[in-house]
């Protein structure tokens, strides 16, 4: 009788090994088979949502752009029904998602750590505040005509309102949710969010338009209204143009809902480290330590930007005419002032970064992506401006200085644009800064010499009478190399920053030279200049505030 103990037979030894192969074997298959089926139903929840938004937006289109023209009978009543409607479906959704979804097990294993940023949320706060301002200024104004016009108009601000405040809530806390279950309801919500933000978006362009551009046929049946209708108290026309000036904000308000919205719908089922890229790159703290140069002339630039705003204002409604060519050609010279420094400023940061030998960030990511094609995207809508006035200018003729501060204005924004986008670009891809290392002190430098060896190189040797301390030479060049960068584009970032705030405040508060001057208007005709410039310059002013927060990303990361 033979006894073992502890040495398995050879047959047991491969069948052993055989199962274990098996186990192996089988494990990569059951994980790419899990990942194609999250892969697919990631691709499934996309498309039933997809054909959602595009039945909403087409619908919202076609009501939206039938209510601007008096021969098509569409009232705005009847666009306003469509939107509560929309709204009140949306406001469902996020409290269904706030209450059960996200609170189920498993819901929300990951989040993403880029997606939702504070400046994002807290620009989506200053907006959502000045855009419930609005709304209490609407409803304000439309109860004096109550007794002869749509209650519509009174509940549609209202429910609004109701919209704003939640989604502000449900986009602070949950804009980094990567989502794991009910994908398909949660992304058909998302896209109706989406959705139903866009067609606020255009709904406020189209009636801000309405409002500051003067279509014959639109007036006259507005003028009828009038007549039948009057408003019962002496503040409505305060409220009306009161709430008319926020309307930008409502604008911004939606396109960075938007735009939030969209980072989520590509986020449901992603399987993401909330703290993954935290771990080789810590988040870069802000210092403003040492930058001076960029700051004093950015701020230079912003009080001469409001000053000159704010005498534009009101000498460009003078009944005098050189009074309000002279505030045209003061604020066509501060623009293109800025637009040079501002292109002289971002080749100067392009420069140092083809210095620069940092490496550049690998892997994707949606907020990254989508951080790029919003710059991309918005910035057209400037540069149509830019390109529509410059090709009127030039094929009427250069008649006086006005026209040709106009067309100089028109093509330094275009290569400001260019520039400015390049910089911001290649400084969101860039690795960020490491913090120099600490000098090397050596107690006893002879112990270096007795052993053959030497002090690291850049090292200098200073003697004393006790021991010898290592210190590193002045004249380092990586360490200086690395400064002398920092510094320069902490600068150049700062200046820009600055210089794009007085450029969205002009636009955003009321500046429209685009109207003011009429070679837009006489070349292109009201038909289809309007439309250009009331589409194009909500992008123009979104492509700013983008900038602002786009900008200072790249100084916190420089």
């Amino acid at each position: 009788m033979t006894l073992t103990f502890g040495l398995p037979s050879e047959p047991s030894k491969m069948a052993a090994a055989n199962d274990g192969e098996a186990r192996v074997s089988q494990r990569p298959s059951i994980a790419i088979g899990a990942g194609n089926g999250r892969v697919k139903g990631r691709r499934r929840a996309w498309l039933l949502s997809g054909v959602v938004s595009a039945n909403v937006l087409i619908l919202g289109c076609a009501l939206v752009s039938g209510s601007a023209f008096s021969d098509v009978n569409v009232s705005p009543a009847e666009v306003q029904i469509f939107l509560t409607i929309l709204l009140l479906l949306t406001i469902a959704w996020m409290l269904f998602y706030t209450a059960y979804t996200a609170h189920r097990d498993g819901a929300v294993l990951y989040k993403d750590g880029h997606a939702g940023p504070i400046w994002l949320r807290g620009g989506l706060v200053l907006f959502g505040i000045f855009s419930l301002i609005m709304d209490v200024f609407k409803i304000a104004n439309y109860t004096g005509y109550t007794h002869c016009d749509s209650a519509v108009k009174i509940v549609y601000p209202a429910v609004q309102a109701v919209f704003i405040l939640v989604q502000t809530y449900f986009l602070w806390f949950h804009a980094k949710d990567c989502v794991q279950v009910q994908k398909n309801i949660t992304c058909c919500g998302l896209m109706l969010l989406l959705s139903t933000n866009l067609m606020i978006w255009m709904a406020s362009v189209t009636e801000e338009s309405l409002h500051q551009t003067d279509i014959p046929d639109n007036n006259t049946a507005r003028a009828l209204e009038d007549n039948d209708c009057h408003c019962s108290h002496s503040a409505c026309e305060i409220f009306e143009e009161a709430y008319q000036y926020l309307y930008p904000f409502n604008i911004e308000y939606s396109l960075f809902a938007s735009a939030m919205a969209y980072i989520m719908w590509k986020n449901v089922g992603r399987l993401v480290d909330e703290h993954g890229h935290h771990h080789h790159h810590p988040h870069p703290r802000f210092r403003f330590q040492g930058v001076l140069l960029g700051p004093t002339a950015g701020l230079v630039m912003l009080v001469a930007g409001l000053a000159t705003f704010v005498v534009y204002e009101v000498d460009v409604k003078s009944s005098h005419p050189v009074t309000k060519w002279a505030a045209l050609d003061m604020h066509y010279t501060m623009n293109t002032a800025a637009a040079c420094l501002m292109s002289a400023s971002s080749l100067g940061g392009l420069a140092v970064y083809w210095l620069d030998k940092r490496g550049h960030v690998s892997g994707k990511n949606p907020t990254r992506l989508l951080d790029v094609a919003l710059l991309l995207g918005a910035s057209l809508g400037q540069m149509v401006i830019c390109y529509f006035t410059a090709v009127a200018v030039v094929a009427t003729g250069i008649a006086g200085e006005t026209d040709a501060l106009n067309l100089a204005c028109s093509l330094l924004t275009l290569a400001q644009l260019c520039l400015q986008n390049l910089f911001i670009i290649e400084g969101l891809h860039r690795q960020p800064f490491d913090e120099a290392p600490a000098p090397a002190v050596f107690a006893n430098a002879q112990a270096h010499a007795l052993e053959g060896t030497l002090p690291p190189a850049g090292i200098a040797v200073i003697e004393t009478k006790s021991h010898s301390v290592a210190m590193p030479e002045p004249t380092t060049q990586p360490g200086l190399s690395r400064s002398w960068k920092r510094w320069a584009l902490k600068e150049i970032c700062a200046f820009l920053l600055l210089g794009n705030i007085i450029l969205w405040i002009m636009p955003a508060f009321g500046a429209r030279p685009q109207f003011d001057n009429p070679i837009g208007l006489e070349f292109y005709k009201s038909t289809m200049w309007v439309p250009i410039v009331n589409i194009a310059l909500p992008f123009a002013i979104f492509y700013r505030m983008h900038s602002v927060a786009s900008l200072f990303e790249v100084f916190l990361i420089s």
